[in-house]
Parts: C-alpha cells; structure tokens; sequence
C-alpha cells in the first residue's frame, strides 16, 4: 500500500465517524443546555413575588438577630474607652515646644521660644544622657566644674553649688555631661556640643 492510498483512507475514516462523532456531541451539548434553561425559567415562574419577599424578610431577621445576639457593651465600659481616647488625644496635643530651642541669662524670660519671642526654655532635656537640665539664677559654673563632677553630682542641687560663683545676671545650665552659662539669649542650634532639646511646655 502506497502512502498516498493510506492518506486517502484515513481522510475517508475521518469524513464517515468523526464527523458523525462531533455533530452527535455538538446537539447532546445543546439540548442540555436547552434543558436547563426550561428548567431554569420553569422554577422562576413558578415561584410566586410573594415567596421572593418572604425570602428576603427571613434573610433580614436573621441578621438582625445577629446583630442583637452579640453581648452589649456596658455604660461604664462605653465611657471607660471614651476617657482612654480623650487622654489619649490630650497627652499628644498637651504641652507646646519652643522652636527653636533658647537658653538665656536670668534677665530674659522662660517660657516657650519661639523666633518671635525669644524666652528662656525651662524644660530642657539632654538626649545624650537623658537627664532634666538644671538652671541656676544669678550663676556660672566655676573654671574648675568637669564632666566628673557633674556625673557624679547631678540632679542633687546642693552639691552641686560648690562648683558655681554667684554672678548677677548670668544663667548656669547643667545636665549630667554638659554644662553652660550664659547672660544673653542664645540659640541652641549655635551650641552644638550641647545636646539638649524641649521637653514640652505644659499649658
């Protein structure tokens, strides 16, 4: 046998079942889908609009029923969250900051900073050792005041005045690393070696 005579015989197999084969699978495909299509509008028409809206009150209940099944919260419980968000909200606006941040002598006033009004801050803070800073009125530290000192006396305020002179007008600072004193209004941000910041005004 040739193969061409084997091609034409596979062409004629292929022309007698398959197609017979594709178009018996085609209308069985049809008719199903035909099938549940009339049953499809079969059912729909033969529920009534009343069931319908049975169907969505009974829906509607239940989760009404749901919702009133959760225990509810107390008063007491209520107003305890309330006072939570309330304090919550007043310790982040409470207190304002200067900025920027100035030092001064005894003569200018404490208070909040700001470029406006250049106030003396008097809740300064050291974020290098993380102590309060220490002001005396009327002061300077004395030539011979070192970081020893100052880590080993801080914040006992009597001890500390062995190392201080009086001196009218002047302004002594101290944290437990740093030290200043000062009779003008100074900016911080000129005073790099002094890592002190504003540790919020209180209202």
């Amino acid at each position: 046998m040739d193969d061409d005579d084997l091609d034409e015989l596979l062409d004629e197999v292929e022309k007698k079942f398959c197609s017979k084969v594709s178009a018996a699978s085609s209308n069985e495909k049809c008719n199903k889908d035909e099938n549940k299509q009339e049953e499809w509008s079969a059912a729909k028409r033969e529920e009534p609009k009343s069931s319908i809206s049975d169907n969505i009150d009974s829906l509607l209940e239940e989760l009404l029923e749901d919702d009133h099944s959760s225990p509810p919260q107390s008063k007491s419980e209520q107003f305890s969250k309330r006072e939570q968000a309330e304090r919550k909200l007043s310790s982040q606006s409470a207190g304002r900051k200067c900025c920027p941040v100035f030092i001064g002598g005894s003569s200018v006033t404490n208070g909040v900073g700001t470029a406006t009004s250049k106030r003396s801050c008097d809740q300064l803070r050291c974020i290098s050792c993380d102590f309060r800073v220490l002001m005396f009125d009327d002061s300077e530290w004395d030539a011979s005041c070192d970081y020893l000192f100052l880590r080993n006396n801080v914040p006992d305020r009597q001890k500390l005045r062995a190392k201080l002179k009086k001196s009218k007008g002047l302004r002594a600072y101290a944290c437990q690393c740093n030290w200043f004193s000062t009779s003008e209004t100074t900016d911080l941000r000129d005073q790099p070696q002094l890592r002190w910041v504003c540790g919020k005004h209180l209202d």
